[in-house]
């Protein structure tokens, strides 16, 4: 089992790392306080209870993976690692520093991969050395990541064969299902989801339905386990103006983020994590 290492204790980044550990490596999580690192265990030990009570793991599982799981707030502990998943803030100057800081840490056979949402691979790239490049890749996963099968691959220019297959194998491992996808902005989901995003505000602008009526709609509509508003309050409409930001930026016109949508962030109404937003509150 290859030795993994996540750095961003967050909602993406604990749970990476635990879908690691249940599929039985050795894993270590960093971040840079001991507090954000024991509340994303605890977090865990949560999801880990409610998988048991609903047969999602047996009841041995959860101690083992918890045990697995070492933590640090030392990025130089990631030294013995064999690949490194960055899940930090969705900024390029956070994820920059941290895999430049890692390029002279881990060994030169570590597999350096990012769960970014929408900045292409070849951009982060280029903050590691010439000799680096070729072992780095997009290893887009969704939330949560500890029930959510895709995972999204994404070579850039440099990315080795071998650097794909091991990605894909190690996906495989944790229970995912990968898929290839091309490195562009926004990779394939995330266009779909935010030009979703951006009509269902719009719907609410126009006063064509409320947001707790187009939960519903989607939910029994169209299947999907969550309505959009919901999904936002659950990930932040802050994250989500963010996103649909740096897709305007790169495809113009149709991802241009609602007037709504900026007026709430605004506001301070970004969801659950503050008790208001579009459902909370």
């Amino acid at each position: 089992m290859e030795r993994i290492g996540v750095v961003g204790a967050g909602l993406m980044g604990a749970e990476i790392a635990l879908v690691y550990a249940l599929g039985g490596h050795d894993v270590l999580l960093a971040d840079t306080s001991e507090k954000l690192l024991a509340d994303a265990l605890k977090r865990l030990g949560g999801v880990l209870e409610k998988g048991v009570a609903r047969g999602f793991y047996k009841d041995s599982e959860p101690a083992a993976a918890l045990a697995r799981i070492r933590t640090t707030t030392d990025l130089a502990a990631f030294a013995d690692r064999d690949m490194v998943t960055e899940a930090v803030f969705e900024k390029e100057a956070v994820k920059a520093e941290v895999f430049k800081r890692l390029d002279t840490v881990c060994g030169p056979a570590c597999l350096f991969a990012s769960n970014t949402s929408t900045i292409p691979i070849s951009t982060l790239a280029r903050h590691v050395g010439a000799e680096r490049r070729p072992r780095f890749i997009g290893t887009h996963y969704f939330s949560p990541v500890s029930r959510m099968k895709l995972v999204e691959i994404i070579p850039h220019f440099e990315t080795a064969p071998e650097t794909i297959q091991a990605a894909m194998r190690l996906a495989k491992g944790a229970g995912k299902t990968p898929i290839r996808v091309k490195d562009v902005a926004g990779f394939a989901v995330n266009r779909v989801f935010h030009a979703f995003l951006i009509e269902a505000v719009k719907l609410v602008e126009e006063g064509v339905a409320t947001p707790e009526d187009i939960d519903t709609a989607c939910k029994l509509g169209l299947g999907h386990p969550m309505g959009p508003f919901e999904l936002m309050d659950a990930f932040t409409s802050s994250l989500t103006l963010e996103v649909q930001e740096i897709l305007f930026e790169s495809y113009g016109e149709r991802f241009r983020p609602p007037a709504l949508l900026k007026q709430k962030v605004r506001a301070g109404h970004i969801g659950r994590k503050v008790g208001k937003g579009w459902r909370v509150g």
